[in-house]
């Protein structure tokens, strides 16, 4: 057991930004991630999976996940040509537990790389996309503690193929539910760029906090892909076929 120990502890040093799940040791971990279940409507696909490698025809870099062999495959029904409108799906794929009580407001990273296809913009348009979803608590008055703050991502500059990292602090627009969305004028209706979004916070001095966090779709669209390499601050978050992983970035 000594020498098992002795040896975790090498391992640590010598990759510094790996996460080793189970650990308190106030690194990322890996290991509370999966199908955020009461988020979850109808019967939507969030899977860990190999590839996807293509589209036929592709080939270089855009033509195999950003990181790794696999990635999060994302499935859900939604409005689509010969489509009953009201059979639409939501699933969220995301972690409980290991950013909860966390500032939002330190949050100064965050996007995502994808697998967009032809069919998904013929389905809804080139910003037919999967999101980011925070749950958080707002803290903006006595009567705002919950809200869901939604990243929306502009167009992927590539279809059929891995885009380039689609950087959510620069690209995008986002929104809160509720009366979050209200306060700061933050709606699905007028979406914020994210320093916007923080200056809403900052001017009425609140503190919200992180919930949840999550990569998910729903509910508007058909839509059939995957994500990769989820970027939240100096962690990138690897989707493998055999869990998660956290990987150190600066």
């Amino acid at each position: 057991m000594l020498v098992a120990a002795l040896l975790v502890a090498v391992i640590a040093m010598i990759l510094p930004g790996t996460a080793v799940a189970g650990t308190d040791d106030g690194r990322a971990r890996a290991d509370h991630w999966g199908v955020i279940t009461r988020n979850t409507i109808g019967s939507p696909v969030a899977a860990l999976r190999n590839g996807p490698f293509g589209s036929f025809g592709v080939t270089g870099t855009s033509a195999r996940p950003p990181y790794g062999r696999g990635s999060l495959g994302i499935e859900v029904v939604g409005a689509a040509p010969g489509v009953n409108p009201s059979v639409t799906e939501k699933v969220d794929f995301g972690n409980e537990v290991d950013f909860y009580g966390k500032s939002l407001l330190s949050l100064r990273r965050a996007g995502f790389h994808v697998f967009q296809t032809g069919e998904n913009i013929s389905y809804g348009g080139v910003t037919n996309m999967p999101n980011i979803r925070i749950e958080i608590d707002p803290n903006l008055n006595s009567t705002s503690d919950y809200s869901s703050l939604v990243w929306l991502p502009a167009a992927s500059p590539t279809v059929n193929s891995w885009s380039p990292f689609l950087d959510a602090t620069t690209t995008g627009g986002w929104f809160l539910t509720g009366n979050a969305g209200t306060v700061t004028g933050c709606a699905l209706a007028t979406p914020c760029t994210f320093s916007a979004l923080k200056a809403a916070f900052t001017s009425r001095d609140a503190k919200p906090t992180v919930l949840t966090v999550s990569v998910g779709k729903g509910r508007d669209f058909m839509w059939t892909g995957a994500v990769d390499g989820l970027r939240l601050n100096d962690y990138v978050y690897d989707f493998e076929p055999d869990g998660v992983k956290a990987l150190h970035k600066r």
